[in-house]
């Protein structure tokens, strides 16, 4: 059960930012630091990728695991309908934004908010490694996330 009325969840809710989220601004202090240039939330592009990269002709997405379904977060348990459906919509916009930069010609990598996260005590050093890894590969499509650092590239 919510413990504030729905105005106020509303109000918080809205203060949830889409840019400049805590993993994001990690990844791309980290990709600055080790010499990578990079557009931010490049709005010309499908979906506003957080980084853009026109060198490689690339876009990465930094996906916050609960917003964006990921398999390391569980449903709530409050209003499950709902939550379904939220998520539902949101898998369905992405796929639909990634496909459409990947018909125009561009190469998508996702980032996972939970690989950010669990490399906070070893540094991202390993996280950049797989980024450089990907942005210096042919590979059209990847996904990095906690669970499946290494097996990251996805044709």
């Amino acid at each position: 059960m919510d413990t504030v009325d729905k105005a106020t969840r509303s109000k918080i809710m809205s203060k949830v930012g889409q840019r400049d989220t805590g993993p994001e601004m990690r990844l791309r202090h980290a990709l600055h630091k080790a010499g990578y240039r990079y557009r931010l939330n490049d709005r010309r592009l499908p979906g506003s990728p957080d980084l853009v990269f026109p060198k490689f002709h690339a876009a990465v997405f930094v996906h916050g695991c609960f917003w964006h379904a990921h398999s390391c977060k569980t449903v709530p348990s409050t209003r499950r309908e709902f939550w379904l459906e939220k998520f539902a919509a949101n898998k369905e916009r992405d796929k639909r934004k990634i496909d459409q930069l990947l018909a125009s010609g561009w190469r998508v990598l996702v980032v996972w908010e939970c690989a950010v996260k669990k490399k906070r005590a070893q540094g991202l050093d390993e996280l950049v490694s797989l980024v450089t890894e990907w942005l210096h590969s042919a590979q059209r499509y990847g996904e990095i996330d906690a669970e499946r650092a290494k097996t990251y590239l996805v044709s």
